[in-house]
């Protein structure tokens, strides 16, 4: 008996996780570190690139249904994307993700702010590499929803774990 509950202690201790891995750390300060990406984009302009890293970090975040981590990475995402022109709204939105008072609540604002980062991207100047345009038919009650990835493979912001790869790509920007 001692046996197994020390090997379950074990993998107890084991799955913990490393928090030394994180990819990316925010914090209230306005420094947050760029996601790792599989594929590196570069955009002819350096706010471009701000917006696109810090939108990334966003969408990994709500991949991982971090509701705090979300509204953080949010607040610094608002700030890149008020000091770019035409992007005033879309900063709103993601305003709206930063006081959101539920993860559900955030994933829903992040349709809106996905759909204009979309249109952002679209006419962006990229230098190096592609960027997905993927899609969950099943987000938001069945209407669907859009978002960015820096790579092929799926996983999905809308439902994170509850349906990690439901979606497909539906455009590359490149």
């Amino acid at each position: 008996m001692n046996k197994y509950i020390g090997a379950v202690c074990l993998l107890a201790m084991a799955s913990c996780g490393n928090p030394a891995k994180d990819n990316a750390k925010v914090t209230d300060s306005v420094a947050v570190s760029a996601p790792v990406t599989s594929t590196t984009i570069s955009f002819k302009e350096p706010e471009i690139q701000g917006i696109y890293d810090n939108y990334i970090l966003l969408k990994d975040i709500l991949v991982k249904g971090d509701e705090q981590g979300a509204r953080e990475a949010a607040k610094v995402l608002s700030g890149k994307l008020s000091l770019f022109k035409g992007c005033e709204n879309t900063a709103l939105i993601a305003d709206k993700i930063n006081a959101a008072k539920s993860l559900k609540d955030q994933r829903k604002e992040f349709t809106y702010l996905s759909s204009d980062v979309i249109a952002l991207f679209k006419h962006a100047g990229i230098k190096e590499g592609t960027i997905y345009v993927q899609h969950c038919p099943m987000a938001n009650n069945g209407d669907g929803g859009d978002w960015l990835s820096s790579q092929k493979e799926i996983r999905n912001p809308y439902y994170g774990d509850e349906m990690l790869e439901c979606g497909a790509v539906i455009e590359e920007i490149n």
